[in-house]
């Protein structure tokens, strides 16, 4: 568990507004933006929110600092539950001293590691003063290590082992995926600047590696040709001028550099992609093509957008001048002319406007869609496009240590020819290269090597993992994680009668066990329905004691739903409808099998199964779910006093 501050650079771009709309932005992804939660507000929309938050930033007019505090709250992966959720936001908000100030919090799914943004107001509700909580580095790091242990989260280390230029550097190498000028010098020549015996020879080493040591205030710095500076003691505190000048003696500035020594340095720091284990040569000149050639891209872009606008504006004009030409020819003084002049005028007016609306709606697509990209978001993008070359880069970062928990996989590797990505609705694209695919209300994650069902397991999205499992790795799948998922995919597996063969023998054992009951209690199920007499609306059946095509669908669905709960999955009770309970229903849809359409009714927690012809189907499926519903004795249903 990490917790950071997202200070703000410049205090007048600080907007609570823009930042709730940040945090609350699905961006087209059904899997980014999870539980939204409005404390300390009138109202618990974040838009009513918004508005109050402000009107009580407003009463603070001596404040110079930032209003708005941004935080962020990052889990490992399976951590933690949301009831937890809530409790460690509220904790850490109160142990930061905030408990009693407005805020709005936002869980987002969409990366490697389930997060919390919290936008708190910073003025007082009530006493309309600034809180700034001093040190909350060191407070936040203390919070998590108990919370850590209060709530039995995997431990972290909070205590801070990088600093300033260098804690920055190493943030801008983990997300944008380029090497910094800090890290560069700390890898490829930190040692021989190390090893330098005079200043004479410390200002060589810069040299032939592209550098220059310049002294600043009241230290050193360190230059590459291009301008970019760090602190000498950012580098490696033995680089700091006190302690250079303990060593070398007092500080000797370099010589001019000729024209040789500054043309043909041995080496010098380019911007480059941090060193995976993939070649990204070629695609890194893809990349800085296409982020030199954005700025001219969006100004043609521009440039059609208002052309097109203004086209459209004249159009509009030589339509109104027509209409005012016909108005004029109609010969008809007085009132009624008039009217018909303001008319078109309005019309006019009102197109001009719904023109000059639509053209900044474009031009704010296209800056949204030009705009210059890090190299792991550019990856990413391609990534989310197809691109299989951009996928592997992002998946061979460090940062990507792969899926844990409760996993599906195989030892044999992904099958030539099978593609399971075009059988699933892609959501997004981690910077890691980890694709989460949406099916249902479950988010199914994939790894390159491994698939995990993240979020809301239910029997369909197991079902969908297994599937797209067997697609990759073939009908032999391994299964790690706890007791209670292995059985859940083993159940999952039962129900679907997938074609498959688990590693684990045990686990095969109970999914073949699991098919047997599935498979004898639908038999068992089958007699019982043939033995139903005067059990309320009874369909047609094809011959004498045997059950019409309409019971057995019932009877499938209500066999596949029980089996279901008895794996712990969140389904209703699902019932042979029967008139022997009497109460109101609501409609709760069909179901489909065997070429059938059987009603599904909502009595309490029971969902009862109505077996109909199909025309009563038909008519079913025009009955909004939530209607009441009536079923009378012929077996039709009524709803809002109409016979349906």
């Amino acid at each position: 568990m990490i917790a950071k501050q997202v200070p703000m650079k410049s205090v007048k771009k600080s907007d609570f507004a823009e930042l709730v709309k940040y945090i609350t932005n699905a961006q087209q992804k059904a899997e980014r933006v999870g539980d939204v939660t409005v404390t300390n507000c009138q109202s618990d929309r974040p838009d009513a929110a918004i508005i109050e938050v402000i009107n009580t930033q407003v009463q603070n007019t001596r404040a110079e600092s930032d209003k708005t505090y941004h935080l962020i709250v990052s889990f490992r992966a399976d951590e933690p539950d949301e009831a937890t959720l809530k409790a460690i936001e509220a904790r850490i908000c109160e142990g930061l001293g905030y408990g009693d100030h407005q805020r709005v919090s936002a869980v987002h799914h969409d990366t490697d590691n389930l997060h919390i943004h919290i936008a708190i107001n910073k003025i007082h509700p009530t006493r309309y003063s600034i809180h700034t909580p001093y040190n909350d580095h060191k407070t936040l790091g203390e919070l998590c290590e108990r919370l850590e242990l209060d709530y039995g989260l995997e431990r972290d280390n909070h205590q801070a082992q990088k600093r300033g230029a260098e804690n920055r550097a190493a943030d801008m190498e983990r997300h944008a995926g380029v090497e910094s000028l800090l890290g560069w010098i700390q890898r490829e020549c930190l040692k021989e600047i190390q090893t330098a015996q005079s200043w004479a020879d410390l200002h060589e080493v810069m040299r032939d590696n592209g550098l220059e040591l310049r002294a600043r205030g009241n230290g050193l710095i360190i230059a590459d040709q291009s301008g970019t500076v760090v602190k000498a003691s950012s580098v490696a505190r033995e680089l700091s001028k006190g302690k250079l000048e303990g060593r070398l003696g007092p500080f000797e500035a370099s010589a001019e550099w000729t024209a040789d020594q500054a043309a043909k340095p041995a080496r010098q720091y380019e911007p480059r992609p941090v060193r995976t284990r993939v070649d990204t040569v070629e695609l890194y000149a893809r990349y800085k093509a296409e982020q030199q050639d954005i700025g001219a891209s969006r100004s043609l872009a521009w440039a059609q957008a208002r052309d097109r606008k203004n086209r459209l504006i004249e159009a509009a004009k030589r339509a109104g001048r027509l209409k005012r030409a016909a108005i004029k020819l109609l010969g008809d003084p007085g009132v009624s002319r008039k009217v018909l002049y303001a008319l078109a005028s309005k019309t006019l007016r009102d197109e001009i406007e719904k023109i000059n609306k639509q053209y900044l709606r474009d031009r704010q697509v296209i800056h949204e869609k030009c705009q210059r990209q890090t190299w792991a978001d550019w990856l990413r993008r391609k990534a989310t496009d197809g691109d299989r070359e951009a996928l592997a880069t992002l998946r061979a970062r460090d940062a990507a240590q792969g899926l844990k928990g409760n996993t599906l996989a195989a030892t044999g590797g992904q099958q030539a020819g099978q593609d399971h990505e075009a059988r699933a609705r892609q959501d997004s694209v981690t910077k890691t290269g980890t694709i989460i695919y949406r099916v249902g209300s479950s988010a199914v994650r994939d790894d390159g090597e491994k698939l995990k069902v993240s979020r809301g397991v239910t029997q369909d999205g197991l079902q969908a993992a297994l599937r797209m499992a067997m697609e990759r790795y073939g009908d032999r799948i391994t299964v790690n994680g706890s007791a209670e998922f292995k059985e859940q995919v083993a159940g999952a597996a039962a129900i679907g009668n997938l074609a498959l063969t688990f590693e684990d023998v045990v686990l095969e054992r109970r999914r073949q066990a699991l098919l047997s009951e599935a498979n004898t209690g639908g038999r068992d199920r089958q007699e019982q329905q043939e033995e139903l007499v005067d059990n309320g609306p009874r369909p047609d059946v094809s011959r004498a004691g045997v059950a019409s095509p309409a019971v057995s669908a019932t009877g499938k669905h209500i066999e596949k739903r029980d089996q279901g709960r008895s794996l712990h999955f969140d389904i209703k009770n699902n019932i042979r409808y029967t008139d022997h309970k009497s109460g109101a229903e609501t409609s709760a849809g069909t179901c489909q099998g065997e070429g059938q359409s059987p009603a599904l009714l909502k009595r309490g927690e029971e969902i009862p199964g109505l077996p109909t012809d199909e025309a009563s189907a038909q008519r079913q499926k025009r009955v909004a779910v939530g209607d009441a519903v009536t079923v009378t004795q012929p077996g039709s249903t009524k709803t809002k006093g109409r016979s349906r």
